[in-house]
């Protein structure tokens, strides 16, 4: 059977999270050689999961639709859906027997009805975690507000106004 490793980390910016699509790599050709799986390519991506529409995700489903691969191998079950849409996808992908097999270093999945329902609460999970960090971090901001402190980085407007007034 043959695999598509798909590595995605959520920032875009160079300089965040630098190491996390490598050490994905490393540990997945670590986990393909202790099982013996081969992986016919490695799929990277720079682009968060809370919504729908990352163009490397859908390219790779787009190859499993076509059978070029049976399954998928991610870090993680959140490495691949945090939305409910590609949760859904890869779950119907399983059902019509399109998608095979999913493999994880870091957790358990089989293609049963218990696994796929074991893997929709890992989606459902990974979907809590971060509209819930989103409403978290929303009440910081709102408390640095109040607290008066400006919430991000100091606007050069502010300093321009303060040395005009000096």
């Amino acid at each position: 059977m043959k695999y598509i490793a798909y590595c995605r980390k959520s920032r875009e910016e160079k300089d965040k999270q630098i190491l996390s699509i490598s050490a994905q790599i490393a540990e997945l050709k670590e986990y393909a050689k202790r099982e013996h799986l081969e992986i016919s390519e490695f799929v990277e991506e720079e682009k968060t999961a809370k919504v729908p529409g990352r163009e490397k995700f859908a390219e790779v489903l787009k190859k499993i639709e076509k059978g070029q691969v049976s399954g998928i191998i991610a870090w993680h079950p959140d490495r691949l859906a945090r939305n409910s849409i590609d949760g859904g996808k890869l779950i119907y992908l399983l059902d019509t027997g399109k998608l095979l097999d999913l493999k994880f270093p870091t957790s358990w999945f089989e293609n049963t009805p218990q696994g796929k329902f074991m893997l929709n609460i890992a989606f459902g999970q990974s979907k809590y975690y971060v509209d819930n960090l989103s409403e978290n971090v929303k009440r910081g901001l709102r408390q640095k507000i109040r607290n008066g402190v400006y919430p991000g980085k100091a606007l050069m407007v502010i300093s321009t106004i303060q040395k005009l007034e000096e």
